[in-house]
Parts: C-alpha cells; structure tokens; sequence
C-alpha cells in the first residue's frame, strides 16, 4: 500500500483563499470601482433629464395617450423613480456589471499568469471556484442593490415620498410598496443568475477575460432577440429573457406570484447547470497559465 502524500502541519485545505481576502482582492480593483461610480452617477443623471425633459407622466394625465408605462410615473414619488431606474437598467445595463464581475474572475487570474500559482499554493480548484461565486455573488447583489437604493433616495429628495402609483393608476401605500420593490429587486437579481452562470463558466474556459464577459453579455443579447421572435410562440418560455420583467407584476395593485416563479425556475435552472459545467469543466482543466 501506498504511504499518504504528507502536508505541511497546519495546512487546511477548506482555510485556503477565504472570503475575505477573495473580496478585499477583487475589491480593489479597477473595474470595481468604475461599476460602483456608473450606478451611483445614474439616479442624478435621470433626474437631470426628466427635468430636462418635462414632467414624466405622473403629474397630471391629461390628455395623454393609453399607452403608459413605468417612466410615465417616474416623478410622482421617489419610489416611482426608483422603479423607473430599476426598469430603464433591468434589461442591459445591470447585465454588464453581473458579466463583469463572473466573467473576468477567473479568466483573468489566467491572463495575469497567476492562476497556476494560486493553485500551487496549493488551493483546491473547487475551493478557488467557491471563493471566487462566492464574492461574484456578492458583488453582483450589491450592484443590483445599490441602482434602486440611491435611486429611491434621489428620488425621494428630488419628487417626495408618495405612494407608489403603478402605471395603471392605482397606488400603493409607500409602505407596501416598499416591500414591492425589494421583491422586483429580488427577482431581478434571480434573473441575472444566467448570465452569471455563463459569463462564470467562460471564465474558466478561456484566458480572456474579456471574451468571457463580451461572450456572457453577447448570448444575453440574443436571448432577448429571440424571445422578441414571436412566431417561436410558447416555446419563448423557456427563455429567462422572457420572464426578465415578470418583477413588474410586484407593482401591481394586486401582487401576482405566476410570471416571477416561472422566471425563477428557469432561472435558477439554466443558471445551476452552466455553474456545474464551470466546476467540472475546471476540475479537469490542464491550468498552464
């Protein structure tokens, strides 16, 4: 029988690249740094063009047309404003920095060379792939977070804190509504898990960071264009772009739970396999960068 590899005394397999230092790392960078300013800088930027632009909609609703959406009601209340921003950004702009943050994580340790350093450390592969979900989850929340949070209070500064008044015509008292867009914030932050997922499992194919975030934001995109198609009829259900703006059902008069848990189990399905791609993918990689 073959006498077991020694280790080093003291040496812990599960103490290895905690979340601290993982956070404090990615923390730093750059790019982290540029996403939090983007978001921060948005909720001012929307108030300076609804004043450019006149009132939104909400401030007296005549002799407007049928069609009204969220941005119709932006100025009636900061909760309205923090609902528009979430809609105005849902789509494509809280996709970047979810993509960002998956994408470039493990690709660029590759690009920087040091992946086979950390692994020499030695730190198991699927202790480094947890660490690293682990902070890009984190980071991914807080920026999610962070657009509706600063929005709702620009917003309240800037229109008041009103009831939330849903693009039908009802309201809804501001501490219900409240509860309502933490939901839509929740689910919102479901629905980007596939692009997490994809832009996560890039990363760990590729030594180019920015061919896994412009891969994971590219196929995003053309999941969106299909679910545009409508001659695909049901079958656009088994889309997570289709169920990308279900959230606006939390702002109804009446909360309605079918289109967000449809959207989360497809979701949370597509996103569970494409992270199991990543570990098995990695656990056999020849890592030689």
């Amino acid at each position: 029988m073959t006498a077991p590899l020694e280790t080093a005394s003291g040496y812990r397999a599960g103490r290895t690249l905690p979340f601290r230092v993982e956070a404090i790392r990615q923390l730093r960078r750059r790019r982290t740094a540029v996403v939090a300013v983007i978001l921060a800088v948005l909720p001012f930027v929307l108030v300076v063009a609804f004043a450019i632009g006149g009132d939104g909609g909400g401030g007296g609703g005549a002799g407007r047309e049928q069609r009204i959406n969220l941005v119709d009601t932006a100025t009636v209340s900061g909760l309205n404003f923090a609902t528009s921003a979430l809609f105005l950004s849902a789509g494509f702009l809280l996709v970047i920095p979810v993509a960002l943050f998956f994408g470039d994580t493990v690709a660029s340790e590759a690009g920087w060379s040091s992946l086979r350093y950390l692994l020499a450390a030695p730190v198991p592969r699927a202790r480094l792939l947890w660490s690293k979900l682990r902070v890009a989850l984190t980071f991914s929340l807080a920026a999610i977070v962070l657009l509706p949070l600063l929005s709702l209070a620009v917003g309240t500064v800037a229109y008041g804190w009103n009831p939330l008044r849903s693009p039908t015509g009802s309201s809804i008292p501001a501490t219900d509504a409240v509860f309502r867009l933490a939901l839509a914030v929740a689910f919102v932050f479901v629905s980007q898990l596939v692009t997490a997922g994809l832009a996560f499992w890039l990363s760990t194919v590729t030594d180019a960071p920015l061919g896994a975030v412009g891969g994971a934001v590219g196929l995003t995109i053309v999941g969106n264009l299909l679910d545009a198609v409508e001659a695909l009829g049901s079958w656009r259900e088994f889309l997570p772009a289709h169920w990308q703006y279900a959230w606006a059902d939390a702002i109804q008069p009446e909360l309605e739970w079918t289109g967000m848990l449809k959207g989360t189990s497809v979701s949370v399905a597509f996103a569970l396999v494409l992270f199991a791609l990543a570990f098995r993918g990695f656990a056999r990689k020849d890592v030689v960068s």
